[in-house]
């Protein structure tokens, strides 16, 4: 997936800078974080900014604080798979850790962000759900100074925000669920992984002993923005959440909702699926269920619970169409020409006549992030390539399938296939081999952040690489074998 409409990519080093190349650039630009979204919008043509300001390399944005008022802010850098593996997120702000849980393939929680999430501005976004019901608020600064937006004046319509051209979100905030408080988050998509939401509840109830205080009920994709459900979240208060008045606050729910009809879904169906969501989250909250099936120790596949997101030391630079981009490439320097515009995967795949580095094992199978044949180590973080711009790596260390050779930690003999790969030849996990590359790097890096991985954290790790040819069974016997391997007898 290449996309010509960007042709300068600059990373400025502080809050500072990034305010004033805003300022200087006006709609031409537009801030770039982990560029899940960003990069399928310029490729699609949703978008067509010239310049990306990647603020990967400002220091303290990627930061999950509580302060002394009892409000947990989150930084423009915090990424999905932060706040799932974030203590403070976990335990005051459970549905939005259970969103962030929900969204995409670990590659994908590893670079997207939840700030990313907010601008997008998807009705169908899984954070933002959660987020209108933690009564959320976000912060905007500029050169004309800051200011506090709530959900409802921040969101505008579909994919519209309050966000003005020369603006910077640098802090969401709300206040932090506290020992009286519950919350519980659903989604329903059409697959278990990498689903787009049908429909998705968010829930938050503040309790008075049993008897509801405070109710909050937000619905994601039944209307242009997400919906605060005031009759349904009225209804609850001084309930004990008997069945009577779960079912009373679903109906109320489905009544309000909005939705369309679409390839995806008809309307009708979203309408009883609200009710359905709702009760069940309702169902849950009253049996303080709604951590059930919480993992004790998510699957990210990166680097570590607190360096999620992958960027290069802090430094300014700016990259045109001219400008080479210099990485770590299966440990040793490279440096790609022609960089802008392009996504690693594109610099990876090319011949060096183009700038490339013309290593082909990394796959191209959708360019949008969809299929993890693409997978490769950005900083240690396992990543889909086809959703990283190229100038992103500049100053990283990258690893892709043919740097695995060698490189388990048993042997440094250059030829020596990785644990990994020849337990994938001894089960016959290959089939076609076009999804082999992706799944190689992604049970590798699960081996190295587990190294005695079960059945259910393997499966959470595949969770974004499609295999077309259904070898799931043999891949999966393949990983359990180097993780038995691992285990003493």
């Amino acid at each position: 997936m290449t996309s010509s409409t960007w042709n300068l990519y600059l990373t400025p080093a502080t809050l500072a800078e990034a305010l004033d190349l805003l300022a200087e650039y006006g709609d031409d630009a537009r801030i770039i974080a982990g560029g899940t979204d960003l990069l399928l919008e310029l490729a699609r043509g949703v978008r067509s900014q010239r310049v990306l300001i990647d603020i990967a390399r400002i220091p303290d944005l990627a930061t999950v604080r509580l302060d002394n008022d009892g409000w947990l802010h989150l930084g423009p850098l915090v990424t999905h798979n932060q706040i799932v593996t974030s203590p403070l997120a976990v335990h005051h702000a459970f549905p939005l850790a259970r969103a962030c849980w929900e969204v995409g393939a670990p590659q994908i929680r590893n670079r997207g962000t939840v700030a990313g999430n907010v601008i997008t501005a998807s009705p169908a976004n899984d954070t933002i759900t959660p987020l209108w019901a933690l009564d959320a608020t976000m912060t905007l600064v500029s050169h004309r100074g800051p200011r506090t937006l709530t959900c409802a004046q921040f969101f505008q319509g579909v994919r519209r925000t309050a966000l003005a051209p020369d603006e910077f979100l640098l802090d969401i905030a709300f206040p932090a669920l506290t020992a009286q408080a519950s919350g519980a988050f659903l989604k329903l998509g059409l697959r278990r992984a990498q689903a787009i939401s049908l429909v998705n509840v968010a829930v938050v109830l503040h309790w008075d002993g049993n008897q509801v205080r405070q109710a909050a009920i937000a619905l994601g994709a039944v209307a242009p923005t997400i919906l605060r459900v005031t009759e349904a979240e009225q209804a609850l208060v001084g309930s004990t959440l008997d069945a009577a008045a779960i079912q009373h606050a679903a109906s109320l729910a489905a009544a309000a909702s909005r939705p369309i009809d679409d390839v995806r879904a008809s309307a009708d169906y979203r309408r009883v699926m609200v009710e359905v969501l709702t009760r069940r989250a309702l169902s849950v909250l009253h049996t303080r269920r709604e951590r059930d099936g919480w993992p004790a120790t998510p699957v990210t596949l990166g680097p570590d619970a607190a360096q999620n997101h992958a960027a290069a030391p802090t430094v300014s630079a700016g990259f045109t169409t001219a400008s080479p981009v210099h990485f770590t490439l299966n440990g040793q320097p490279v440096s790609v020409h022609h960089a802008t515009g392009k996504t690693l995967l594109d610099v990876l795949r090319a011949p060096a006549a183009d700038g490339g580095v013309h290593l082909t094992g990394t796959k191209e199978g959708c360019a949008e992030g969809e299929c993890g044949a693409c997978t490769v180590l950005l900083n240690g973080a396992a990543v889909m390539s086809c959703l990283v711009p190229a100038p992103a790596a500049a100053g990283c260390t990258v690893t892709t399938v043919e740097g695995l050779a060698g490189r388990d930690g048993q042997t440094e003999a250059p030829h020596t296939l990785h644990a990994v790969q020849q337990a994938f030849v001894t089960a016959g996990a290959v089939q076609c081999g076009y999804c082999t590359p992706g799944l190689l790097m992604s049970a590798t890096r699960l081996l190295a952040e587990n190294p005695a991985p079960n059945r259910s954290a393997i499966e959470q790790a595949l969770v974004g690489n499609l295999c077309r040819c259904t070898g799931y069974a043999k891949i999966v016997e393949a990983i359990l074998s180097v993780s038995k391997q691992s285990q003493p007898s």
